[in-house]
């Protein structure tokens, strides 16, 4: 179900920035009267993901699309001498607290996918409601399971 909310051309040019020239570590987006979905917060790039978390405190009754630049260990294949490398996977997050309301809920699930299909090359998409689903231990484990 299609909400009929946008996503406004700075939202897709700060989200460039943190994909292509990694100037961000993450992005808090909100919707705006209803109709456009917007850039809140930026994350500097020497941001950790507690940083992250610390900032989402602030939302801990409001819902908001969060995206962030995780950095992730993948093992190098065919080689078991290797190190695992680190490679950025960029997680897309619908964060709707319990606390949060209804109406906004609803806005927020039926505005997601105009957001996604904006921001393309995103590798996991994460739905939480509670920090403990937005724990850095379950996006981890989230992301070992795959894409998508």
């Amino acid at each position: 179900m299609a909400s009929g909310v946008v996503v406004s051309t700075d939202s897709k040019n700060v989200y460039d920035e943190v994909k292509k020239d990694k100037k961000y570590r993450y992005i808090i987006y909100y919707i705006k009267d209803e109709k456009t979905i917007e850039v809140e917060v930026r994350g500097e790039r020497e941001a950790t993901y507690k940083d992250f978390l610390l900032t989402l405190q602030n939302y801990k009754s409001d819902c908001r699309y969060c995206l962030f630049d995780f950095p992730v260990s993948v093992d190098v294949g065919g080689n078991e001498d290797k190190p695992p490398m680190t490679v950025d996977r960029l997680v897309l997050m619908t964060w709707c607290p319990e606390s949060s309301k209804i109406k906004q809920k609803m806005l927020y699930s039926s505005s997601c996918d105009a957001l996604k299909k904006a921001l393309v090359g995103t590798y996991k998409y994460i739905q939480a409601c509670d920090f403990e689903e937005a724990d850095e231990t379950a996006i981890i484990e989230s992301l070992k399971k795959g894409g998508k």
